[in-house]
């Protein structure tokens, strides 16, 4: 088991002395009005191992939808994910890509059908409907559905439950849920494909920094993450707020998609030494790696040997919020699969419990029932609910 969590953040805080002035937003204080009660500090006072709610519950309900935010927050997730892209008329609505035809009714829709077209989305062909053609208007005429319904068959009984939410409809619900509560409610806030919208006028940065700043989550104790798989993303974000940033790193062999249109060699390998490390702390307080960054697996599908980016993060002041942990057989290692199906819940527990004993701060999570009865165990001064 890791330290616990008080003795966890003091060894960060001394690491973010050391690492330099050039990281900004992790010191503890007074947080800026959030509409929310205010007062509480930054993320540092979030429970450790910090469970987030991936696009909500999205083992539950269809991702990104109000009816997923909701259940993750009363299911006790501590910060919930959202994932932006435009609009043609430019607000920032919650989908985790632009394609919208696996993740709404779109297609059954027949004035959008001439619509339906083939794009080259970083680099990927991608063919389908893309939320930046069609207005805000118009998007609220769709509904949203389970994205994998092989998997989540379950998942399908809300289809059509929920509109796709805009990202300030979101705001303004986790003003309403912190009052209700008492207590600030945490966003875990993704720029998707920024170099790409930029190129078509879209840029995501600058509405969304209104957008915190009119809602009062623009100050480094803010109740929000901000991240993204483009570092030059969360680059201009440091120029416009203060809140707290995270890179987030894919496989080692891939480069970033600003990288590949900059010319800039290095990949998410060369990102994750030491020096890339130090480069990301000068403008984040965070990385998102995949876990496979962590826990390798091998051609079986097995976890071999931890590398050392825990500890190399850390000792450049970093935090680590890897992905994603999910309950089903599909996506869990070998080791911790049980039965055949590809569909049933594996040891999901068990595989929680050997990503939490690596010393991560936290971890995105499908399942945040599951990701906090396997996290009690790791919170000093709570008894574990199944102890």
């Amino acid at each position: 088991m890791t330290q616990g969590g008080a003795a966890r953040r003091t060894v960060l805080g001394a690491a973010v002395v050391a690492a330099g002035a050039g990281i900004t937003g992790l010191a503890a204080g007074p947080a800026a009005a959030s509409g929310e009660g205010g007062g509480d500090g930054g993320f540092r006072d979030l429970p450790y191992p910090t469970v987030i709610g991936h696009r909500g519950a999205s083992g539950y309900r269809p991702e990104h939808t109000l009816g997923s935010y909701q259940l993750a927050l009363d299911l006790g997730a501590d910060v919930v994910e959202q994932d932006l892209v435009p609009t043609r008329d430019g607000h920032l609505v919650c989908r985790h890509e632009n394609e919208i035809g696996g993740t709404t009714d779109v297609a059954d829709h027949p004035e959008f059908a001439s619509r339906r077209t083939t794009k080259s989305v970083d680099g990927v062909s991608v063919t389908g409907w893309f939320t930046e053609d069609f207005t805000l208007a118009e998007l609220k005429t769709l509904r949203a559905k389970e994205r994998i319904p092989a998997v989540r068959q379950r998942n399908t009984l809300y289809d059509g439950q929920w509109a796709v939410p805009t990202f300030e409809e979101v705001l303004r619900w986790a003003d309403r849920e912190g009052r209700r509560r008492g207590e600030r409610v945490w966003l875990h806030v993704e720029t998707k494909h920024p170099s790409y919208f930029r190129g078509l006028g879209l840029g995501l940065e600058e509405p969304l920094a209104r957008l915190l700043r009119r809602y009062r989550r623009d100050s480094r104790d803010a109740a929000v993450f901000l991240q993204s798989f483009e570092p030059s993303s969360i680059q201009r974000l440091s120029r416009l707020v203060s809140a707290p940033r995270v890179v987030l790193l894919s496989a080692a062999n891939t480069r970033p998609w600003d990288f590949e249109q900059a010319g800039d060699p290095r990949t998410v390998a060369d990102l994750v030494k030491p020096e890339g490390l130090k480069w990301i702390a000068g403008f984040a307080q965070g990385i998102g790696p995949t876990m496979d960054l962590i826990l390798p697996r091998d051609a079986a599908g097995r976890l071999g040997a931890p590398t050392t980016l825990v500890k190399d993060a850390h000792a450049r002041g970093l935090l680590l919020h890897p992905y994603t942990a999910r309950n089903e057989n599909t996506f869990l290692p070998v080791e911790y699969r049980r039965g055949t199906d590809p569909t049933a819940y594996g040891d999901a527990l068990g595989a929680f419990r050997t990503y939490f004993e690596q010393g991560i701060d936290g971890i995105f999570t499908d399942n945040p029932d599951t990701g906090l009865l396997a996290a009690e165990a790791f919170r000093p001064g709570r008894r574990p609910v199944n102890g």
